[in-house]
């Protein structure tokens, strides 16, 4: 896929930069000061971001705690959620890669925010495998999801897959490893896997890096746990998505480290 080229920039090594947004309105942490001071600060990060030199952004609702199951996510979530994106997207050049993920595996919801905004890719859960998640079960959602894309128009939103998630319990599918999960999700036409660690900021293992690229021919993303100083045991990757690391005190709820980013960002140009 032609987008895929437009996200990875035929290289390795690729630095995603999560915006958490500030909790949306419906949510128990929302400040109630309404939702242009949200996407003023979500647009202000992109600008930071872009500005310390990574490669592109997520946008994820990740204050929403706590979180709930998809079938439960309300309209005033995607209404924002593309308010917000959109503004992302005027604020840097079409030619920077955005996706978006929402929670809990609102994946359907993604896509629609992102074909809306001009976003090229979402982040999603469950996509091949049923798992227990804090926020309750969530179900394999392959064959949906990539139908609802197709009947929206929305083939050019590329769906990076979470294999084996964090923040779950995989025990109902403890007799399938992680390589025949990332092969399911090829096969189910991901177009990108993410590895992960237990939970946010936590490392995945760095031999599942080599271990994916063998197995599947998709692009291998890291999605957690990746700093400054561990970067280098996931050479090979195709890309790194990098929250708690990049704030302050290595915190995911904090403002953002211009130190740290840039920071991150001179080890990866030197692997």
């Amino acid at each position: 896929m032609n987008v895929l080229k437009n996200i990875f920039k035929d290289k390795a090594n690729n630095v995603f930069g999560m915006i958490h947004v500030r909790p949306l309105p419906g949510t128990p942490l929302y400040d109630g000061n309404g939702v242009k001071r949200i996407v003023y600060a979500a647009c202000k990060e992109a600008e930071t971001y872009l500005k310390c030199g990574v490669d592109g952004l997520i946008v994820e609702n990740m204050h929403d705690v706590p979180y709930v199951p998809a079938r439960h996510i309300t309209p005033e979530t995607v209404a924002t959620m593309t308010a917000i994106c959109s503004a992302v997207r005027r604020t840097v050049s079409d030619c920077v890669p955005c996706g978006v993920q929402i929670l809990a595996a609102a994946n359907s919801e993604a896509i629609a925010v992102a074909q809306a905004s001009g976003f090229q890719f979402v982040r999603a859960e469950g996509f091949v495998f049923g798992h227990v998640a804090d926020e309750g079960y969530t179900d394999a959602c392959a064959g949906r999801l990539l139908r609802y894309r197709e009947s929206i128009g929305a083939r050019e939103v590329c769906v990076f897959a979470d294999v084996k998630k964090k923040h779950s319990s995989h025990a109902i599918t403890q007799d399938v490893s992680l390589a025949e999960t990332a092969k399911a999700a090829e096969f189910f036409m991901a177009d990108g896997i993410v590895i992960t660690g237990t939970a946010t900021g936590q490392p995945a293992e760095p031999d599942h890096v080599t271990d994916m690229k063998r197995t599947v021919s998709i692009p291998v993303l890291v999605g957690s746990g990746v700093t400054a100083d561990n970067v280098y045991r996931y050479e090979g990757a195709d890309g790194f998505i990098v929250g708690s690391h990049f704030k302050k005190n290595g915190m995911w709820q904090n403002e953002l480290d211009e130190t740290a980013i840039l920071k991150f960002m001179e080890h990866v140009k030197s692997m």
